[in-house]
């Protein structure tokens, strides 16, 4: 079964639109979402999540239609979701439990306050004073303390310095070998997250997915072109539909 799965999914706004979209993540993999400033992946997740009513197409959740929204708001309790920083309600860190306690149903608390204890997280802080690493930290502490079988995040390691980075990329990578049902679809600007880690790889530009592929399949490409990572194959990809883009006018 798919994790998640969008069919045909189309968004328009007035100056932009996100078109014909449809890729999978894979029960128990982790996918990608790669692509510029305005390419349309925040919209992507804010369409899965049920936060931005998208104009056609089919999307589901473990088997749910979100659409469906008295069955989807219980599929939500099973997912945990890391949005920018400024998602986070200006509170203490102590704080912030009770909140999310009241919200999910299965709240952990001992795997929460191991998570702050892990990362190392000033309980006595408020949120405005915390680093946004340590901002990071905490919003996937509290995706990560109420049994979420999926986790859906947007640019979590973007602005962090390298060892942070490395350290959230490794709790993510856990997070899938720990158990076979779990997944993550998450944003990036830094490819070389994305090489880490991830099973599989979409790229947008524009609000159309120029491609989807296992990336096993794009480490191939990769070597066939003799580049030394996948950031530059992307590059160089990104590169041809722009040029192709400016053949067509």
């Amino acid at each position: 079964m798919n994790a998640i799965e969008l069919q045909h999914v189309t968004k328009k706004y007035k100056d932009f639109t996100l078109s014909d979209i449809s890729f999978a993540v894979p029960e128990g993999k982790i996918v990608g979402l790669v692509g510029e400033n305005g390419a349309g992946k925040t919209t992507i997740i804010r369409s899965i999540m049920g936060s931005c009513h998208f104009n056609e197409g089919i999307i589901t959740v473990m088997g749910e239609d979100s659409k469906n929204d008295s069955h989807f708001a219980q599929i939500k309790q099973a997912v945990g979701v890391v949005l920018d920083e400024g998602c986070l309600p200006i509170l203490k860190v102590k704080d912030m439990e009770a909140i999310f306690k009241a919200a999910y149903v299965n709240w952990d608390h001992e795997t929460y306050r191991n998570l702050l204890n892990e990362f190392e997280l000033p309980v006595k802080k408020s949120v405005r004073q915390l680093s946004r690493g340590q901002k990071m930290k905490l919003a996937l502490a509290l995706a990560l303390s109420h049994k979420a079988k999926i986790l859906v995040l947007d640019e979590p390691t973007g602005g962090l310095d390298p060892l942070v980075r490395d350290e959230i990329i490794e709790k993510l990578k856990n997070f899938v070998q720990d158990d076979e049902s779990h997944s993550i679809l998450f944003s990036s600007h830094i490819i070389s997250d994305i090489e880490k880690i991830c099973d599989y790889v979409a790229y947008i530009h524009k609000g159309k997915i120029q491609f989807f592929e296992e990336k096993n399949t794009l480490m191939q490409k990769v070597r066939e072109r003799e580049l030394p990572n996948l950031e530059e194959y992307i590059i160089a990809f990104a590169k041809e539909v722009k040029k192709n883009e400016s053949a067509a006018y």
